[in-house]
């Protein structure tokens, strides 16, 4: 949080100095000459994040509530001397390190007869079968010649020697890349009470970089807790460096597959990596995963585990949500034949800077979760059939359900669940979607986050820098009032001047010598846009909510505009520049309908934003509240003959029905209270509604752009070279308009396909040589696609 060095909060969380290792920037200087510190904000308590679902797993969750313990606070992973050891003394002082890591518990995991179980297992039996490689019960040697390349990643252990040596390696390593690596003990307590109940541990994250495997099997190598065996798609050509990483407990990509799509499709891949998890849950090894939000890959594996649950191998895990929040993200996309080791020299050349922060959620029951029926999927729908109504014909309401992510779940894992509407497969992908929300939900909002955020949504021109640091206040206490936690600390000029410096290759900073304030705006740049909005989406996930009941709110006064009735202006005569700050929209906005547009965009959105265990329309009337609750809507007061508290005048006017429904009340024969909105007055009103309404406008925007650019496609096409199609046409757009580069990221691009594909837009047709994307008969008439351009652009805010 936001604090002061020395108040006796967060003493362990002062920023790192990098502006010492780098050059005095005279902007800087004018910042911390210009303002004053703030004091504290909510006192001493934080935020309680990472508890699991209260409906999935209730069971789950009484078991953290029973339990009260005091707050230990952050510990920086990074920050290693000689009181984290056994000795004292000068030369204890200059190799802590090593003793620190040396005296770290290792629980050593030897392979043993782990190679056969898996080979004769039923799976792996049944898979060799299937391809006829070699008969049931028959040469033993020919079933090793076809599963020789999955022999080493069997083999995978965990070396205690050489698990201490890596570990002292990344800590060295790791703190010439970051300033700090910041651990929340309470939440690490509560593994500690959950590995001495005997339970098997399952970390989940969402996939930001490839140090993510690095981090939490270090956190927990640092704090005797079992290092878990990290299922990692990575592929390095490098055997020495294999055979490293294989001894401390890393699953690799096997040598003949470049990709973790090219693996999956071996139809040997899957049943020998189930029975290898499922050997490693018997041995009673931990797990880590990472699943990636815009295309699902790492699922997989959760259902894999689901199961082996299922059919009794293994009785339960507990899975662990883990939220890393980087201010920097390291840029390490390698790609394929890149020398690993060069991937970390150039990591360490570059110097990220800025620090990391780590939140290990409430560990839960998967079995608790997945089989006492709490996770319901029984209203999923495809998103052709709760949209396509309302786009094309014009339909006033809209079909109830939850938008279902088939893609989430790759149909070769199981050939048993290819069908779309298979209840197992639906659980799978509920179970994908619920560690998604979590995980990100846990993740702390960095101050490069809420700057960015700022910078982009509220002040894309420009901002003087007291501005700033006082909206970065206001948007700090607006985080935490959300239960959402912060990963910073020190006085508001430290944390401001912390960011800028880290975001300064992307911002233009004006600080003339006869200006006091420095003048701060964004670059005008692809790179610069796209990795300020990398930073903002954590903020974005915060106040979605807030955001899509702004659009639905910025949808209905665009139409009301457009219609040019019951809309009025009063001014009270005013003219010129005030006349803009004391404009009054006199207009009445209605609840049912409002609710009906925040539910239209809800399906709109990518995995991981909603609560997937909240119904969409639940959602759409939370997010209709929330705005009452920031103050951009007021009630209006509808003027009635008989006070709406006069009971018995009430009670005369009710009539008596006779009726067999058991659901049947006698409140139903009264008609229901219409409530109606307006906007706010108060002058900040329309900057927030604004400010909420942009932070959608860049994924919006790409589904329009991509939409227009349905005529570029020389169909049918693989829907790799779709998306490159597509992507292309979003960067040459936003080159044409000099603006909105945040819409034309590839992962924009690839979100955009994914949904045209599920409202039916795009169709998936078998060709030779696989699935290509066609455009749809429907959709190939200019007028529907027209039709669907303006029913998504309503919401944009321009």
């Amino acid at each position: 949080m936001v604090q002061e060095r020395n108040n006796g909060l967060n003493k362990e969380m002062v920023l790192p100095p990098i502006q010492q290792n780098r050059p005095a920037l005279s902007w800087g200087v004018k910042i911390k000459k210009k303002l004053k510190a703030v004091p504290p904000y909510l006192g001493k308590f934080r935020p309680s994040v990472g508890q699991c679902c209260h409906q999935c797993t209730p069971d789950s969750l009484g078991k953290k509530l029973g339990q009260k313990s005091p707050s230990l606070g952050f510990q920086n992973l990074l920050s290693v001397n000689e009181t984290h050891t056994r000795y004292r003394g000068w030369l204890v002082r200059r190799v802590c390190c090593v003793l620190y890591v040396n005296g770290c518990k290792v629980y050593p995991s030897p392979v043993g007869k782990r190679l056969d179980r898996v080979c004769q297992s039923n799976r792996v039996q049944e898979a060799l079968t299937a391809e006829q490689k070699a008969p049931e019960g028959g040469d033993s040697r020919g079933q090793l010649n076809r599963l020789s390349p999955y022999l080493t990643l069997i083999n995978t252990c965990i070396s205690p020697g050489l698990l201490r040596f890596v570990g002292w390696v990344m800590l060295k390593m790791l703190g010439s890349v970051f300033g700090s690596i910041q651990v929340n003990l309470n939440h690490l307590a509560a593994l500690h009470r959950a590995s001495q109940q005997g339970s098997l541990p399952v970390y989940v994250y969402v996939r930001q970089s490839v140090m993510d495997c690095a981090l939490i099997p270090l956190v927990l190598f640092c704090h005797n807790l079992r290092v878990p065996y990290t299922l990692y798609p990575l592929q390095i050509n490098n055997s020495w460096l294999r055979s490293v990483l294989q001894k401390v407990g890393v699953v690799l990509l096997p040598p003949c597959a470049l990709t973790e799509q090219d693996a999956e499709m071996d139809g040997l891949y899957s049943p020998v990596m189930t029975s290898l998890v499922r050997e490693l849950l018997r041995e009673g090894q931990a797990v880590s995963v990472g699943v990636s939000w815009e295309s699902g890959q790492g699922g997989q594996w959760l259902a894999r585990i689901r199961e082996l649950i299922k059919d009794g191998s293994v009785l339960d895990v507990s899975l662990v949500p883990v939220g890393i929040s980087y201010d920097c993200v390291p840029k390490t996309n390698i790609q394929v034949g890149l020398s690993f080791l060069r991937f970390l020299c150039s990591l360490l050349w570059r110097r990220t800077g800025g620090s990391v922060r780590i939140h290990f959620a409430q560990p839960f029951s998967l079995k608790e979760m997945c089989e006492t029926g709490r996770c319901r999927v029984d209203g999923w729908r495809p998103l052709q059939d709760l949209l396509l109504p309302t786009i094309l014909n014009n339909r006033a309401d809209s079909v109830f359900g939850q938008r279902m992510m088939s893609w989430l779940l790759p149909s070769h894992y199981a050939p048993e669940l290819i069908q779309p509407t298979h209840p197992e497969r639906d659980l799978s992908i509920a179970l994908i979607l619920h560690l998604l929300y979590s995980a990100t939900s846990c993740t702390a909002v960095m101050s490069t986050g809420l700057v960015s955020s700022l910078l982009l949504h509220r002040h894309r021109k420009g901002v003087c820098a007291s501005a700033l640091c006082r909206d970065v206040a206001w948007l700090t206490e607006e985080v935490l009032f959300r239960n959402k936690d912060v990963g910073f600390g020190g006085s508001l000029v430290e944390v401001v001047y912390y960011s800028l410096t880290l975001l300064a290759p992307h911002l233009s900073i004006a600080a003339a010598p006869s200006r006091k304030d420095p003048f701060i705006a964004p670059c005008p740049s692809l790179a610069a846009t796209l990795s300020l909005s990398l930073h903002a989406q954590i903020v974005t996930h915060t106040f979605i909510m807030e955001a899509v009941g702004a659009c639905a709110v910025s949808a209905m006064l665009c139409e009301v505009a457009g219609s040019g009735i019951s809309s009025r202006v009063r001014s009270d005569g005013v003219e010129g520049e005030q006349d803009r700050e004391d404009m009054e929209f006199d207009v009445v906005l209605c609840q049912s309908e409002l609710t009906e547009r925040a539910l239209q965009l809800c399906h709109l959105l990518p995995p991981g934003f909603m609560p997937p265990c909240q119904s969409s329309q639940s959602f759409a009337l939370d997010a209709v509240d929330s705005l009452v609750r920031c103050g951009i809507l007021i009630m209006e007061e509808v003027p009635r003959d008989v006070p709406i508290c006069d009971f018995w005048r009430k009670q005369g006017t009710l009539s008596w029905s006779t009726t067999d429904d058991p659901y049947h009340s006698d409140s139903d024969c009264e008609e229901p209270d219409s409530r109606s909105y307006k906007l706010s007055q108060p002058t900040q009103c329309p900057e927030m509604l604004f400010f909420l309404c942009s932070m959608l406008a860049g994924h919006l925007r790409a589904l329009c752009w991509t939409t227009e650019g349905l005529d570029l496609l020389h169909t049918p096409l693989p829907e790799t070279q779709c998306v490159a199609q597509i992507h292309t046409h979003l960067c040459d757009t936003a080159d044409k308009n000099k603006r909105h580069y945040e819409s034309c990221s590839e992962e924009a691009a690839r979100t955009a396909v994914r949904t045209l594909i599920d409202l039916g837009v795009l169709v998936e047709e078998q060709q030779r040589g696989g699935v290509s994307l066609g455009l749809s008969l429907l959709f190939q008439q200019a007028d529907n696609r027209q039709k669907l351009h303006r029913f998504i652009s309503q919401y944009l805010y321009n």
